[in-house]
């Protein structure tokens, strides 16, 4: 099955109507398989248009090149052509089978493909129908973690049942520049921690910033990545969801093919002291937005130097010297984001039933959702939650 709007001529799941608009002047929604020619008309939609990076043309291309997911695209035209994409992928869970933004957990800060200047007309609501019948084996689109605006364009989205996602994301403001920031957040003091910082490091043989440029600085960059936060998330008793070698293929792909545009949408920074990776991270480049999607350091000899809040600091400094606005820490509420940000945002989950069977699961993520924030909003719960967590990973770690 062929898209239709991004593929004229083809066949569609509403291929029984005449091309172009229907007689109602309803949008009309196109659904299709991934295929080479979808992937590049998706592509030149999104040079037109604006999106969260998980949803950007190399995230979606990267995805399918390395997992190889049960995907499909997700048209809606308006007046003058397409005006919202949606690339998702079906998986199982449980006995449920779900329509979800490809990247799944790293998906994060989500927003559609959307064409600003069709926003106005567009239904969204018109999408489920086409959906429906192109794929009646799916039992509910579930959209998690939505961002409730970008650029200043309301996610469509949201028209859509949802509810609260149980954590927040939390970003600084850099309007104004690094120096500004620093004025509202007791910079005088982050200062002087840092010029301490660059002492100590000095001391264990010399420190040096790493942007990777070249695909040698990428392998090595994520080879420590996947260390440390395999070393972390053992000892924290949570899954590693950078474990999978799909994912850690797709990760290798999405920041060396970023190296081919200037400048890259997608960049890995790092703290290198004595010759070994201290902090890394990765981030995006959407807009006038950087966002941390990804971050950890090395449990050693240098941990209390605090190298990662070393290397926010500089991330940060040279994110407002380049011209951003924000800086997004994306979702989690840590201290050490809060030692930063001002801005929080609540994302939002929308699961919509396509079958009978969908509706239970509608229900449950909600209440799911709803369990989880009760927890996390409750310090004492959560320090039990946490506390709970790391002793079933020692003992796990003692059994093995």
């Amino acid at each position: 099955m062929i898209d239709a709007a991004m593929s004229p001529g083809g066949q569609s799941a509403n291929s029984d109507r005449p091309a172009g608009r229907p007689q109602s002047g309803r949008p009309r929604p196109t659904v299709s398989v991934l295929s080479s020619d979808s992937l590049s008309a998706y592509a030149e939609l999104a040079r037109r248009g604006v999106c969260a990076p998980p949803q950007s043309a190399l995230w979606i291309e990267e995805w399918v090149a390395t997992t190889g997911p049960d995907g499909f695209l997700a048209v809606l035209e308006a007046e003058g052509g397409p005006a919202c994409a949606l690339a998702l992928e079906v998986i199982r869970s449980g006995p449920f089978r779900i329509a979800r933004f490809m990247g799944g957990r790293h998906a994060n800060g989500n927003f559609p493909l959307l064409v600003p200047d069709a926003t106005a007309s567009i239904e969204i609501e018109a999408m489920l129908p086409a959906i429906r019948a192109a794929r009646p084996d799916i039992d509910a689109l579930v959209l998690e973690r939505l961002l409730p605006d970008l650029d200043g364009l309301p996610n469509p989205l949201l028209r859509f049942p949802h509810f609260p996602s149980p954590n927040l994301a939390l970003a600084a403001n850099l309007e104004g520049g690094f120096d500004a920031l620093l004025s509202r957040v007791s910079g005088k003091r982050k200062r002087k921690k840092h010029r301490s910082q660059m002492r100590k490091f000095e001391a264990a043989g010399g420190f040096r910033l790493i942007e990777a440029s070249t695909p040698e600085e990428v392998s090595r960059l994520l080879d420590a990545f996947f260390a440390m936060k395999e070393y972390r998330f053992r000892n924290m008793g949570i899954a590693n969801v950078f474990g999978d070698v799909e994912v850690q293929n797709f990760f290798r792909s999405l920041f060396l093919d970023a190296l081919r545009e200037n400048p890259p949408p997608f960049v890995l920074h790092a703290l290198e002291v004595g010759g070994t990776l201290r902090a890394v991270t990765g981030s995006a480049r959407a807009g006038k937005r950087i966002v941390c999607e990804f971050g950890a350091i090395a449990k050693d000899e240098l941990a209390h130097a605090s190298p990662g809040d070393f290397l926010f600091f500089e991330n940060m400094g040279k994110a407002g010297r380049q011209g951003f606005e924000i800086f997004d820490f994306s979702v989690g509420d840590e201290p050490y984001k809060r030692l930063w940000c001002e801005i929080e945002t609540r994302h939002f989950d929308v699961a919509v039933p396509l079958t009978p069977k969908g509706r239970i699961l509608a229900g449950a993520l909600q209440m799911k959702a709803a369990a989880k924030s009760y927890v996390k909003n409750s310090p004492a719960m959560w320090r039990l939650a946490k506390m709970l967590r790391r002793s079933a990973a020692g003992n796990q770690t003692a059994q093995d």
